[in-house]
């Protein structure tokens, strides 16, 4: 019995992890991007079919439908605090950028209306 359910335990631990988000891009240095306006121009630009992509923003632009929908279940943690810390960013310094991918990404503003009570509280310290 026991070895059943322990098989059942990693049969849903390996269904859950294949549910998950790739860790590839995990290790990017967000902050650097963020801070480099030519760069962040670039992303945003491949998220709005406007320029070209990197392999990592074609990644973002792939799944950033599915985790406006889902509210980021897929994410690990780590992708959720660079999630926060990009739309904190994006709201606060770069609006007209912030606007057009709302527009683009959440028309009807149904995601973003989930998060709104998030990014107007202050960030946690990492």
């Amino acid at each position: 019995m026991k070895g059943i359910v322990t098989l059942l335990l990693v049969a849903v631990s390996v269904a859950y992890a294949a549910e998950l988000y790739t860790t590839k891009y995990d290790n990017i240095d967000v902050d650097r991007i963020l801070s480099n306006d030519r760069i962040l121009t670039q992303y945003i630009k491949c998220l709005m079919e406007e320029g070209n992509c990197t392999n990592e923003g074609r990644e973002l632009k792939k799944t950033l439908p599915d985790a406006l929908k889902t509210g980021c279940v897929k994410c690990n943690e780590k992708q959720k605090a660079q999630t926060e810390k990009v739309l904190r960013h994006l709201s606060s310094k770069r609006p007209r950028d912030w606007t057009r991918l709302k527009a683009k990404y959440d028309p009807t503003g149904e995601f973003s209306k989930k998060y709104e009570d998030k990014l107007s509280t202050p960030a946690t310290p990492a």
